[in-house]
């Protein structure tokens, strides 16, 4: 038996075990569907469709009947058959990877749904065999890559997955392991778990040149632990507001002043250690964005900030892993 739901944005079918009498296909109102079921006790199910555009749900002596629409009218759910052209524009991955990927970008993607192309998750191939995923929201950028099993990288298209499509993947493989397929199919995308699939409607439109955003030039090297940086943000956040998160970093040598001073509600400071050979500087940030960015890192983490000056972009990365890239915007904090 197959269960398919659609808002015509995201599109999930599931295939399920069931004794079937008899073909054909009923609808009905997911949401009730879903209430009923989850209150039943833990007996078989039966779904039978009584006619006169309605459908009998029961279970036990429990009995239910709930109203159908014409199967004719659902829109489509998942394109039933695979890609044409499956080695160009489709490839296999962990589980694991792909709920990485999506869980170090869509924190960052803009949730200003009118501004369509920061509004999802960028997706393009590199020539190293490599999946790039890339999210910002103006003021922040995010960008990963994970080497991936891609027999033809130039064949692929690049792409704006939605936010609101990988929200979904996120919960779909919160626990999964194994492979997924993942494909790009004209304007949809489709994943691929098991008995489940799940298809997205594209964002249109061209993702800004995020190239130019990636600091080059990196004059310090800050090197701290996540968890000390992470103590102090939250500690500090609690003294900040929703319109104002900015906190101030003095860097030294061996440690690093982290501070916020918010009018009618208070002030705060904490110190850690660093490595840093570079002299002296002094730069402001959203703490919210660092916290959220730090948030997604492995535990136990060496932390790397690269900055130029106080007025540009520092980079996040990790000490273990380079492919992970994080660039935040300063604030000027007095």
């Amino acid at each position: 038996m197959s269960l398919g739901a659609t808002d015509l944005e995201i599109g999930i079918r599931q295939q399920c075990k069931a004794m079937v009498k008899k073909n054909g296909a009923v609808t009905t109102d997911a949401r009730k569907l879903y209430e009923i079921i989850r209150e039943l006790p833990p007996e078989r199910i039966s779904l039978r469709a009584a006619g006169n555009g309605w459908i009998d749900v029961n279970s036990g002596k429990s009995r239910f009947r709930l109203a159908s629409l014409d199967p004719k009218e659902f829109p489509a759910v998942v394109p039933a058959e695979k890609p044409e052209k499956a080695s160009a524009t489709t490839a296999s991955l962990s589980a694991k990877i792909m709920r990485e990927m999506v869980e170090k970008t869509l924190f960052a993607a803009s949730p200003d749904e009118t501004r369509l192309q920061l509004s999802g998750v960028y997706l393009e191939a590199q020539k190293t065999r490599k999946l790039r995923m890339v999210a910002s929201d103006g003021h922040r950028l995010s960008l990963i890559e994970r080497e991936i099993a891609l027999s033809e990288p130039s064949a692929w298209p690049r792409a704006i997955l939605p936010r609101k499509g990988l929200m979904e993947v996120r919960k779909l493989l919160e626990k999964s392991e194994g492979d997924v397929e993942f494909a790009l199919q004209g304007t949809t995308a489709i994943i691929r778990k098991e008995t489940t699939e799940l298809s997205m409607r594209l964002v249109e439109g061209e993702f800004p040149d995020y190239n130019q955003v990636i600091p080059k030039e990196r004059k310090h090297a800050i090197s701290f632990s996540r968890e000390d940086f992470l103590g102090a943000l939250r500690r500090l956040l609690v003294l900040t507001t929703e319109r104002s998160r900015g906190i101030k970093l003095q860097v030294g040598k061996d440690a690093m002043e982290i501070s916020v001073n918010t009018p009618d509600i208070g002030e705060g400071v904490e110190e850690i250690a660093v490595d840093h050979e570079d002299g002296n500087i002094i730069i402001g940030f959203n703490g919210r964005y660092l916290m959220e960015a730090l948030n997604v890192m492995e535990e136990g983490q060496k932390v790397v900030l690269y900055l130029k000056d106080e007025v540009s972009p520092g980079l996040l990365q990790t000490a273990d892993d380079q492919d992970f890239s994080y660039v935040i915007m300063p604030m000027r904090i007095l």
